[in-house]
């Protein structure tokens, strides 16, 4: 088990899926964890069941981001590590792609990443209101590194996630801000997200139905399976341990060899 004892964390869109996984991960590597969600509830039930804090977070809005950074370095003790996980995903073939669609996943995907990454860094570097520097982990996908139909825009909100990733961490290691920037590519996990991409690319008649589509991903992927939870929110762990003391703005596949 790595031990992050110590450490402080904040997980974005930590209320469910994939960002409640990590939550969890963190908090049982001995990090104390903050949860930030819109949802409050739920956000604040996953928070109390590791014995962590909850803040409430709208990743797109930088009063918000102001205010929840601040609320979690106080509620946890600082802030070491945080994890851009908060995302959304809405499927469409090119020719019927929405203008508003668009916009909420360049909102979410880029601009959240993007405050996430300045106010992480702020807060970690040196003057900063944790001032010890840290680690931070952009959660792209393997959609930034495939041609899978119906996700055009999101795959290209993801490959942003990764540009900005190796731009911020060349950015942090040229003004001594002593803050590791990383991304993991998530292969497809059957979360709510996953399982809405499968039934939305069968109503698009991409695939004969939902299990067909799944079917189809696990063709593509050598380890014959899809993804778990556990098996991202392990990668994200290592990034922000000490294992990963010399891995510094890169992306980590976790998609079973989807995206080779």
């Amino acid at each position: 088990m790595t031990d992050l004892s110590g450490r402080t964390a904040l997980v974005t869109g930590g209320a469910q899926g994939l960002g409640e996984g990590m939550a969890r991960a963190l908090a049982a590597a001995g990090a104390k964890v903050a949860v930030a969600d819109l949802q409050d509830d739920q956000g604040a039930k996953v928070a109390e069941s590791i014995g962590g804090a909850f803040v409430h977070l709208d990743v797109t809005d930088e009063a918000s981001w102001d205010a929840g950074v601040a609320a979690a370095v106080d509620a946890v003790g600082g802030l070491d590590v945080l994890v851009n996980n908060a995302g959304v995903e809405i499927t469409s073939l090119i020719t019927e792609l929405d203008p508003a669609d668009v916009k909420k996943m360049l909102e979410v995907n880029v601009l959240g990443t993007s405050l996430g990454l300045k106010h992480g860094l702020r807060t970690m570097r040196p003057g900063g209101a944790a001032g010890n520097g840290g680690v931070i982990i952009n959660v792209a996908s393997v959609a930034a590194t495939i041609a899978f139909p119906g996700i055009a825009v999101y795959s290209a909100t993801k490959s942003a996630v990764d540009r900005l990733t190796r731009v911020a961490a060349m950015e942090s290691g040229q003004l001594g801000y002593g803050v590791r920037v990383n991304c993991v590519y998530p292969g497809l996990v059957p979360t709510e997200m996953g399982a809405g991409l499968a039934n939305d690319v069968a109503q698009l008649g991409l695939f004969e139905s939902p299990e067909a589509a799944v079917a189809g991903v696990v063709e593509l992927t050598p380890s014959g399976r899809l993804g778990t939870v556990q098996d991202i929110a392990d990668a994200v762990v290592f990034l922000a341990s000490d294992q990963a003391a010399f891995v510094n703005g890169v992306g980590l596949p976790v998609d079973g060899g989807m995206g080779m």
